[in-house]
């Protein structure tokens, strides 16, 4: 896999010694609140379970997911990608450290993966599921380009109670 450049990251997979600047930014209630699957505390086994469960994936030829650190000065701040590659389409999701909120950073990753999405791996739709209350993330899939298509009823199990989410999607 590759790395992308943007001015103010860089996209690329992850690495072993990635773990402290990963728990760093990820062990936020904020964020753990607002995803599916991010625990809190996010502690070092997840963190190495992480790096390890990428850099299996990274050996295969045939990726049923695709992750990607976002690394601004060798620090991993977030990250981004996709889950459940199943012929034309894929989940993306993503994550930020709270420092580095509002300031363009996940619209702009999440515009250059889908670019890689379209073009490299030649799907036709990528889309997103997102909590109602995560306003900052529907603003994000908003600008960049991602298109509402509607609530799902209890579509999601998180802390043992069922939540709504919203569709977004974006089609080449």
């Amino acid at each position: 896999m590759f790395t992308i450049h943007s001015k103010k990251f860089i996209l690329r997979t992850f690495k072993k010694g990635d773990e402290s600047s990963l728990i760093e930014n990820i062990n936020n209630k904020k964020i753990a609140k607002n995803t599916e699957n991010i625990p809190y505390p996010y502690k070092l086994k997840n963190a190495r379970f992480w790096i390890k469960h990428n850099l299996k994936l990274n050996r295969k030829k045939k990726k049923p997911e695709i992750n990607f650190a976002i690394d601004i000065n060798g620090m991993v701040v977030g990250g981004v990608g996709f889950r459940k590659i199943e012929g034309h389409k894929a989940e993306i999701g993503y994550w930020l450290g709270e420092k580095y909120w509002g300031q363009g950073i996940m619209t702009s990753a999440v515009k250059l993966v889908t670019k890689y999405a379209f073009q490299e791996l030649k799907l036709k739709r990528v889309y997103a599921h997102v909590f109602p209350f995560n306003k900052g993330s529907v603003r994000v899939l908003e600008k960049a380009g991602y298109k509402y298509e509607g609530r799902l009823k209890k579509d999601s199990l998180k802390d043992n109670k069922l939540i709504d989410s919203l569709m977004f999607a974006k089609v080449k």
